[in-house]
C-alpha cells in the first residue's frame, strides 16, 4: 500500500525527502560536504545564531535543565516562560501573551474556542494549513474568500444570517506569496459586520513595521485589531508560538485550549533564547535596515532576469515556475551552482503555482546576493524558464 502511495508522489514530482544540513541556519550552510547560499531560512534577522540569543539560551539550560517537565498548568512554568510573555506583551503593546510549543497548535488550539458550531468563519483562500485545520477543528460552517478580495469577503458577510457570530481569518504576511494582507479593509469589515478578526502574523513579527512588531504596526492598526498570533520560529530564531491581546482573552485561553493545557511547556532554552531575540530585536533596528536592503537587491536582480513572481513586498521571494517537475529541476540546477532554494509544490500551494521560495536574511552579503542572482541566471537558462 505505502509503496504504491510513494510511487504515485514520485510520479506527480511531488516526493518530499527530508535534506539534512550540516551546519547551522546560514547565510551559508554545509549540505552535501560541501557550502553553499541558503536561500530558504526563515531566520530573517540571523537572530539563530546571535551570540546574545545563543548565551541565553546556555544559561537557561545550566540553571533549569533541558526540558520544562511538565504542561504549563501542572509544574511546567518556569522564570523564562514568564520572562518571555511578559517580554512579548511589552514588545507588542497588549496586557498579556501566552505560549504554545508550534504556530500549529496555537492555531488549531485558539480557533475552535474563538468560534463554534453554528458560527460562521471566512478564511483567505491562501490561508497556513494550520489555520484551515484550526477551522475545521471549531466546527464552524466554513466560507473561503478569494485572496486578499474584500469585496468577494463582503458579498458573504451579507448573505449570512442576521448577528450569526462570525470570524475572518487571514495570515497577516501570507508565507508562500510574500504580500500583505488588506488589514486595513478586512479590520473595517470586521466592525461594520460585527465579525472578529483573527490575524496570523507568524512571518511578519520582527521584520514589519517601523519597530518590528508585525503587519499590524506596519499598517498602523493596533488599537483595531486587539489580539494576533505570532510564532518565535521566524524573525526571532527560536521556537513556539504566542497570543496577545488582552488579559481576559488570554486567561480565557489558559482555561479552555486544549493544545496548551495538554502540551508540555517549551524547554527553557528556547523560551530564554525567545526572550533574547526580542530584546534585540528592538535594540538592533539596523538588522531589519539590511533585511529590506537585502532584500531589494534580490528583488531587483530576479525582476531585471525577467522571472514571474508574485506580488511580494516582502523579504519573502517566490519566483512562480508553474509545474512541480520544472520547480524541482530549477532547484537541483541551483543546488549545482551553489544555491541552495528549495521547491515549493502541492499541496503546499496550489496546483499549478509550483515555485521556489527565496528568502533572504539580514545575513546575506551583498557578494552572496549577487552570486544567487547569477546561478538563477544560469539555472533558469538551462530548465528553459528564460
Amino acid at each position: 500500500m505505502f509503496q504504491s502511495k510513494l510511487k504515485e508522489l514520485s510520479d506527480r514530482s511531488l516526493m518530499r525527502r527530508l535534506s539534512p544540513l550540516e551546519s547551522g541556519t546560514g547565510p551559508t550552510v554545509h549540505y552535501e560536504r560541501r557550502e553553499v547560499i541558503l536561500l530558504s531560512s526563515n531566520d530573517y534577522l540571523g537572530l539563530a545564531t546571535h551570540p546574545e540569543v545563543v548565551h541565553a539560551a546556555i544559561q537557561a539550560t545550566e540553571q533549569y535543565g533541558t526540558g520544562s517537565g511538565a504542561s504549563r498548568l501542572v509544574s511546567g512554568t518556569l522564570p523564562p516562560h514568564t520572562r518571555l510573555e511578559t517580554s512579548l506583551a511589552n514588545f507588542k503593546g497588549t496586557e498579556a501573551a501566552l505560549l504554545f510549543g508550534a504556530g500549529y497548535l496555537a492555531n488549531i488550539g485558539v480557533i475552535p474556542h474563538l468560534i463554534g458550531q453554528g458560527g460562521l468563519i471566512l478564511a483567505d483562500r491562501l490561508c497556513h494549513a494550520s489555520l484551515i485545520d484550526g477551522c475545521r477543528l471549531s466546527r464552524a460552517d466554513v466560507r473561503i474568500f478569494r485572496h486578499r478580495d474584500c469585496a468577494h469577503l463582503e458579498s458573504l458577510l451579507r448573505r449570512r444570517r442576521s448577528n450569526r457570530s462570525t470570524l475572518i481569518i487571514t495570515e497577516g504576511l501570507f508565507s508562500m506569496d510574500g504580500d500583505v494582507a488588506p488589514l486595513s479593509d478586512l479590520a473595517s469589515l470586521a466592525e461594520r459586520y460585527g465579525a472578529r478578526l483573527y490575524v496570523d502574523d507568524a512571518h511578519g513579527t520582527g521584520i514589519m513595521g517601523p519597530t518590528g512588531r508585525g503587519t499590524i504596526e506596519q499598517l498602523d492598526l493596533e488599537q483595531r485589531i486587539p489580539f494576533h498570533m505570532g510564532t518565535l520560529s521566524k524573525a526571532l530564531g527560536s521556537h513556539g508560538a504566542y497570543i496577545v491581546g488582552p488579559n481576559d482573552l488570554i486567561q480565557y485561553l489558559v482555561n479552555v485550549t486544549r493544545s496548551f493545557i495538554f502540551t508540555t511547556a517549551l524547554p527553557p532554552a528556547t523560551a530564554a533564547a525567545a526572550a533574547a531575540a526580542v530584546a534585540v530585536v528592538q535594540r538592533e533596528p539596523e538588522r531589519r535596515m539590511r533585511l529590506w536592503s537585502n532584500r531589494q537587491r534580490l528583488f531587483n536582480g530576479m525582476q531585471k532576469l525577467g522571472f514571474r513572481m508574485t506580488q511580494t513586498v516582502s523579504p519573502i521571494l517566490p519566483i512562480l515556475v508553474g509545474d512541480a517537475a520544472t520547480a524541482s529541476a530549477l532547484a537541483e540546477r541551483l543546488l549545482i551552482h551553489g544555491i541552495y532554494a528549495s521547491p515549493i509544490r502541492p499541496p503546499t500551494v496550489p496546483d499549478g503555482t509550483s515555485r521556489i521560495r527565496f528568502t533572504v536574511t539580514s545575513e546575506h552579503t551583498t557578494e552572496q546576493i549577487d552570486e544567487a542572482l547569477h546561478a538563477l541566471d544560469r539555472a533558469g537558462r538551462e530548465t528553459g524558464l528564460l
